[in-house]
């Protein structure tokens, strides 16, 4: 997103009136040096930062720590200022014994799991097939934008029952790509030799009675944290912008292995944050002034501009369901340690999440039964079923919501129409009162492992090569966040504890809670709980842009999020309505 929508965010935090910020997940390799002229196989690693010159900034004097008091709010005598000067050398080579280049998928020991000891949380939703299709579908168009734009269920039936080819949709969504990809930036690397070679050989699969399942011969775009075996994934930085991983994500194996056709590599904000990467900003299709925000950035603008099937997307803090929100796609967070992240750019070990967007909130459960599961290259991962029915009705299911969040703000209108839209699919609609929420111990922790994640970036001061430079950009962030303490740091992590206790009671009460995307600050807060979400398109704004509503249930049941979801966007009817780009 833009650096204004981003200073928002952080702002804004506390209400709910701006766009949010885009962050996300993932593994990858050390600092690469500058980058050479055509694309090297591995990136070379920048040596450890020199220790500064013996003078003036080794010097540390009563002064000096009072200066540091100031800064961490906290205040000593006279007298323990000078105990702390005899021993504050130890403590000096402390920290210099860990001030060395780490690799980015090197994961901290401690491991975080949304899930709390001797508290079960039972799903809603514990049968059904997510894989499930409809057993017939309508006629084929002729046009190639209605076919760019029908749902993946739909784009399945017709691959698996042959009567479309993985080759001619491949190519829709290739020349789609060359029209549209250079009005909204969207793509940084697209694969066309690639995607036509996958497309052949699962038309002749499929032909040969080897159906894989609903992703077999559908093209996809992955967003560019996303490591693939010999193509550029970049990160969307500079320094990063040549650089070609040797193995591919686990992610991307699992996608293969289910037939997907991998068009694209698409434009994340630098370092998973805002929709501007190294080639500029990404656009929103609906308004081509405005960025996609991010930093899912390319992932939701190009499914929302029919350019691809599905895309995968990463989330942080906002980086799945605020480009949704921005862009009119379908988004699903799924639960932390849900899906493996091996091989995907890490920002925040303990809060990074891959999901799916799509453009109707249903098919995101067919994407996420390809990728669910764990890998040994991410500690955090776990094996956990995933069910889903689509015939299900949400009936009897008991949904919260905040009256507030249905007045005086940008999503009063799409807020209300959604509650009477859950009344009438037979939901038993509950009022609560959210806790107001103090967003400022996870935005403390999310600083400080996302600063912990690029430190020899900022000890080698590759960071200055990035373009976006502005006070909230990264660079200043990670920089800041050296002056974060470990106490602090331990005591946002004790709140945090705290905070999945709340979220453990709510939903031991409630079936899902139905709330605008940056109301009551449940963004920050689910996040740092490992909450599912689903984000769906509910409405329109005065000038016509989409807004979206979400839906989140208890950890590993995104059955739920999904039933209610699903019934609330088919009542609705919104998601139909195709963006003025097209």
């Amino acid at each position: 997103m833009t650096a204004d929508s981003r200073r928002d965010f952080i702002v804004l935090a506390t209400s709910f009136a701006a766009a949010a910020a885009g962050l996300a997940q993932g593994v990858g390799p050390a600092l690469p040096q500058s980058p050479s002229p055509s694309p090297s196989p591995t990136p070379s690693p920048t040596p450890t930062p020199a220790a500064p010159p013996a003078g003036k900034i080794d010097e540390i004097t009563a002064h000096t720590l009072e200066e540091a008091e100031r800064l961490l709010g906290i205040s000593f005598t006279d007298a323990e200022r000078a105990q702390i000067l005899r021993t504050i050398g130890e403590h000096r080579e402390l920290v210099a014994s860990v001030a060395r280049e780490l690799p980015n998928d090197r994961s901290p020991a401690c491991v975080f799991s949304p899930r709390l000891p001797g508290k079960p949380t039972p799903p809603s939703t514990a049968t059904g097939d997510p894989n499930l299709l409809p057993t017939t579908a309508p006629s084929v168009p002729t046009s190639d934008d209605d076919i760019a734009f029908a749902p993946l269920t739909t784009l399945a039936c017709w691959l698996r029952d042959q009567k479309l080819t993985s080759e001619r949709l491949t190519s829709i969504s290739l020349n789609r790509i060359d029209r549209f990809a250079p009005k909204l930036l969207c793509c940084i690397t697209v694969t066309a030799e690639l995607a036509r070679a996958q497309a052949k050989r699962a038309d002749e699969e499929i032909a040969a009675g080897q159906w894989r399942g609903p992703l077999h011969g559908i093209p996809y775009g992955l967003k560019d944290i996303v490591d693939t075996k010999g193509i550029l994934t970049t990160w969307g930085a500079e320094p990063w912008a040549d650089r070609v991983p040797q193995s591919d994500a686990w992610v991307t194996t699992r996608l293969a292995d289910a037939g997907a056709v991998l068009v694209a590599k698409t434009a994340v904000g630098a370092l998973a944050y805002g929709d501007i990467w190294q080639g500029g900003m990404c656009r929103s299709p609906w308004n081509l002034e405005k960025g996609s925000s991010g930093s899912s950035a390319g992932s939701a603008s190009g499914v929302a501009a029919g350019l691809f099937g599905f895309a995968i997307g990463t989330e942080t803090l906002g980086s799945i369901v605020s480009p949704s929100d921005r862009c009119g796609a379908a988004g699903l967070r799924p639960t932390f340690g849900r899906v493996a992240r091996t091989g995907v750019m890490a920002l925040v070990w303990s809060m990074d999440k891959i999901g799916a967007l799509c453009r109707s909130i249903g098919d995101t459960a067919l994407v996420l039964a390809a990728i669910n599961g764990r890998d040994d290259g991410d500690a955090s991962s776990v094996d956990v079923p995933f069910h889903f029915d689509p015939l299900q009705s949400p009936r009897g299911l008991r949904v919260g919501y905040d009256p507030m969040w249905c007045r005086d703000n940008p999503y009063a209108e799409v807020a209300t129409a959604t509650i009477e839209a859950a009344r009438e699919e037979g939901c038993e609609v509950i009022e609560i009162g959210m806790p107001r929420i103090n967003p400022s111990p996870t935005i403390l922790a999310l600083y400080a492992e996302a600063a912990a994640a690029f430190d020899a970036m900022t000890r080698s001061s590759t960071d200055d090569r990035l373009s976006w430079q502005a006070d909230e950009a990264w660079p200043n962030t990670f920089r800041r966040a050296r002056f974060i303490s470990a106490v602090d740091l331990l005591q946002a992590d004790r709140i945090r504890r705290g905070h999945m206790l709340e979220m453990y009671e709510l939903f031991s009460q409630l079936d899902a809670v139905i709330a605008p995307p940056f109301a009551g600050n449940l963004l920050v807060h689910t996040n740092w709980t490992g909450q599912p979400c689903a984000v769906f398109r509910a409405g329109f704004s005065g000038t016509g842009e989409p807004q979206a509503m979400t839906v989140m249930s208890r950890i590993f049941d995104e059955g739920t999020a999904l039933r209610v979801a699903s019934a609330l966007e088919r009542r609705l009817g919104a998601w139909t309505r195709r963006p003025p780009l097209a």
